[in-house]
């Protein structure tokens, strides 16, 4: 295994690629801390980012808004490093409904999540590649600045395992509970080990296609395989290894017990407090609490909800932060932000959310007030932890600009030969007539069409009306999970309906070439989603496609406006240069039609497994093997309808029958979480 990096692609740097990579990379080398890559859409900007990692040569770490932005990087940044390590490291939650309570109805709201299991295989893959190669590159969401396990102990509780040690396979499975992996000799999967005589095998939980076999002979290891958890195929000898633990929130027992002490005598100092002030509940309420994850802890080494017990575990001081992925990283690792005029508000406002709702559960005696340090960082101590950062964004803000001292190198020439989209204004009297002929226009040619809108229900209110018209629509917006709107996403691009509507197109990553048009409502009205950034950003969903065009209807012109379309012409006017200097024609970008978050939720690497599931599951009542992700959602809500009439009816077994389908296309056509 080398630790250098490999850049692998079939093409090579174009337009002012070069100029951009020389630039970044040049500034690395002499110490600039901070710098702007001011990228256009289209311009290639992963493969320059991928460029400059190749020439540095160093563990970097890729910042993103959202997950489906993560997903779309981490699946160009794969394709670009086959060789290498490239791990995908986001809030391993489907569902999550943090812990809170609400004084004024006296409502305590108990934490309720689903984890998604292929999430938390690829989170700690991503530790286990740092902690164990130089060659990493990790596509991370804002969530990676939120507390984590120490790499202090998730370092130090790791198991060596060689043929020929001294080991008894006692001690072993003790150390296997210690570093909280699970026996279960039935149901054989990531985080557990089973036990056949002489034999034990482990799926380390950064993995699921493949298991660790241990042949002992008598108290020695004879003997190590790696072998296929669901056919039993053996595979490569091996010789020595190491597991790493199950958890991020591992301790050894002398720690444990520390920590089980630190943890008591918080609690008498908590329970002194409320008494004194006569809050006899809340001392009740927190004595039973406590004293129930003591006991848990004593006996498992872990409880629901140890995170918030994380200073202790730690030996950190109050108001210490805790660690986070950042702290997996070596020193000079490199940081890049992408679309970074979102994602470093989005690490700024991060701590403020969270230590709202957690002063309620501490003054209500709900948790200790240690739990206020199980935390994400504060920006402060979020720039302390990073070191070489490069902003990348088509548009910039100031507070990015300035940290970077004005160093901002551009890069808005697209290879392609692409233009930025022409930009007309209209005005909106007729405004919603006037859209429905172009996007019928669009659709006579099959092409796509994004149209923003102020609010939610006009956003609705226009789908239904597209669709009333005989135009198919769909609408986006916050209320829509991070899966269906990937599914809806793919089935824009699959030509199921010609327009999409909502109100923020921009955190969704859309790179979707076969829109041809933008229609921008109520431009004229000034504010976040109208200003300069968002307009420059909006055009640019429809900048990959060669007949790309801007319509915004407003009654007058805004600064935003002005500023937004005097930038467009600039980049139309050097792209045209470039192209009439390189004799270029422009044509649409060409992208495969594939869900970007497939080979994430799958398990891309244990095809075979993944394949025989989705057999079984389209054998079941003639399914249809062509289903795409648009079609399993359809799918699954026709059949909840179902479950729900069954249940009503009281026939309970075809109820469950129903919830069984669920749950398999779920898993099969849109986040597997288990193989």
């Amino acid at each position: 295994m080398s630790d250098r990096f490999k850049l692998v692609s079939e093409f090579t740097p174009k337009g002012d690629q070069p100029t951009a990579i020389e630039a970044l990379a040049e500034n690395l080398e002499q110490g600039v801390r901070d710098q702007v890559l001011l990228g256009a859409t289209g311009t290639g900007k992963t493969f320059t980012m991928a460029s400059v990692i190749e020439r540095l040569n160093r563990p970097a770490l890729i910042l993103a808004p959202n997950k489906t932005l993560a997903a779309q990087l981490y699946n160009e940044f794969r394709a670009l490093f086959p060789k290498n390590a490239v791990e995908y490291f986001v809030s391993y939650y489907d569902y999550y409904q943090p812990e809170a309570y609400v004084p004024q109805s006296d409502t305590y709201i108990e934490k309720d999540s689903s984890i998604n299991d292929e999430i938390d295989k690829l989170r700690h893959a991503a530790t286990h590649a740092l902690l164990t190669r130089r060659d990493v590159v990790i596509v991370a969401s804002v969530s990676c600045i939120y507390g984590l396990g120490s790499p202090e102990y998730y370092s130090k509780m790791v198991i060596p395992v060689e043929v020929g040690q001294t080991l008894s396979m006692k001690a072993l499975m003790n150390r296997l509970v210690e570093v909280q992996y699970t026996r279960n000799d039935l149901d054989f999967h990531r985080g557990t080990f089973r036990v056949r005589g002489d034999v034990l095998e482990v799926i380390p939980a950064y993995h699921h296609e493949r298991a660790l076999r241990l042949e002992f002979f008598g108290d020695e290891i004879e003997a190590m395989y790696e072998v296929d958890p669901l056919t039993g195929e053996v595979g490569e000898s091996v010789s020595k290894t190491v597991i790493y633990p199950a958890s991020h929130y591992v301790s050894d027992r002398d720690n444990l017990t520390r920590a089980m002490e630190d943890i008591r005598g918080e609690l008498g100092d908590r329970l002194r407090a409320f008494q004194e002030e006569n809050k006899l509940v809340e001392a009740q309420r927190l004595e039973q609490r406590t004293m129930l994850d003591l006991e848990m802890i004593e006996e498992m080494g872990y409880c629901n909800g140890i995170e918030n017990y994380s200073r202790h575990l730690d030996g950190r001081t109050q108001g210490e932060p805790p660690s986070c992925l950042l702290d997996y990283f070596p020193d000079d690792f490199l940081l890049f932000i992408d679309e970074s005029h979102i994602a470093v508000s989005q690490v700024g406002a991060m701590y403020k959310g969270d230590i709202s709702r957690k002063s309620t559960l501490v003054e209500y005696g709900f948790r200790l007030p240690s739990a206020l340090d199980n935390r994400p960082l504060h920006f402060d101590e979020f720039l302390e932890r990073i070191n070489q950062t490069i902003y990348v964004s088509a548009t910039p803000a100031n507070w990015e600009i300035e940290r970077s001292q004005g160093i901002v190198v551009e890069q808005i020439i697209r290879p392609t030969g692409l233009l930025d989209p022409m930009v007309e204004v209209r005005p909106t009297k007729g405004q919603v007539d006037d859209l429905m002929a172009e996007i019928k226009a669009r659709a006579e040619s099959d092409e796509r069409v994004l149209v923003t809108t102020l609010t939610k229900r006009m956003a609705e209110d226009l789908t239904e009306y597209c669709n009333n018209l005989g135009v198919p629509a769909r609408y986006l917006h916050s209320d829509i999970d991070t899966l269906e709107r990937v599914a809806i996403i793919q089935a824009l691009r699959a030509g199921e309906f010609t327009a999409l509507v909502g109100i923020n197109l921009l955190r969704e990553g859309l790179d979707i070439p076969e829109v041809s048009l933008v229609a921008i409502l109520d431009a004229d009205k000034e504010g976040f989603l109208r200003s300069t950034r968002s307009l420059i950003q909006t055009f640019g969903r429809a900048a990959r496609n060669v007949g790309g065009r801007v319509i915004l209807y407003a009654d007058a012109m805004t600064p935003s406006m002005r500023n937004a379309i005097e930038e467009t012409e600039r980049r139309r006017e050097k792209q045209l240069a470039y192209n009439e200097e390189h004799g270029i024609t422009p044509e649409t970008v060409k992208k495969e039609l594939s869900n970007i978050l497939e080979s994430i939720y799958a398990g891309s690497k244990d095809k075979t497994k993944r394949d025989r599931r989705r057999e079984v599951v389209l054998a079941e009542e003639g399914a249809d093997y062509s289903m795409n992700p648009a079609a399993a959602s359809r799918e699954i809500k026709k059949l909840e309808r179902a479950m729900r009439e069954a249940a009503k009816d009281l026939e309970f077994e075809r109820a469950a029958e129903l919830r069984d389908r669920i749950r398999a296309i779920r898993e099969t056509f849109l986040a597997p979480q288990e193989d």
